[in-house]
């Protein structure tokens, strides 16, 4: 891997990010690095903030369409941005281990029968306000890909542009476990 393929940015909010802070934080997270020995561009995001008295540590791994996101609270900095960094190798870890079954295995063929039983959510009379917007890049991929962003995301819910049809998708983590498959119709 070339040395400019891994850019770290290391952002304070409401924390003053000291120098041996922040080198404490990219020597650390650079270590995430050896988990992609082929990437040319990987980027890492380190969000340091204290909240309720607790020193909270946030770090987000771009590589290609796949986004890794891991968040740790402790009352020390440091054990924050270590337990983050153990979350983010378990998490891709995972992943990888998940697209070698996935390779060697035959498609799930139970995803599409959660799909086929998706079903709408239960509009109550009063809705609650609109509290926080937030903006991302929608990336065409499939549905494994979208149902493994959303568990890695740790999220109960994925939306994505399904590469099979070019149209905007939501993948949800359902009551009874499973994962419904929003697909949308035009009339």
């Amino acid at each position: 891997m070339a040395a400019d393929a891994l850019r770290i940015v290391v952002k304070g909010t409401n924390l003053p990010v000291t120098d041996a802070l922040r080198e404490y934080a990219e020597k650390r997270v650079s270590k995430v690095a050896k988990y992609f020995p082929n990437e040319q561009n990987i980027h890492v995001e380190v969000v340091l903030r204290i909240e309720r008295n607790q020193q909270i540590a946030e770090v987000t791994v771009h590589v290609r369409s796949l986004v890794v996101r891991a968040e740790s609270r402790t009352n020390d900095m440091y054990a924050s941005i270590d337990a983050c960094v153990d979350r983010v190798g378990a998490q891709v870890r995972r992943y990888k281990t998940r697209l070698q079954k996935r390779f060697q295995e035959a498609p799930r063929e139970a995803l599409q029968a959660a799909a086929d039983a998706a079903s709408e959510p239960e509009v109550e009379d009063e809705l609650p306000a609109v509290v926080r917007r937030k903006r991302f890049q929608l990336k065409p991929m499939n549905v494994d890909e979208a149902l493994m962003q959303m568990e890695l995301l740790g999220h109960d819910f994925f939306v994505f542009v399904n590469a099979a049809s070019d149209q905007v998708n939501v993948l949800y983590r359902r009551n009874d476990g499973n994962v419904g498959l929003l697909e949308p119709e035009y009339a």
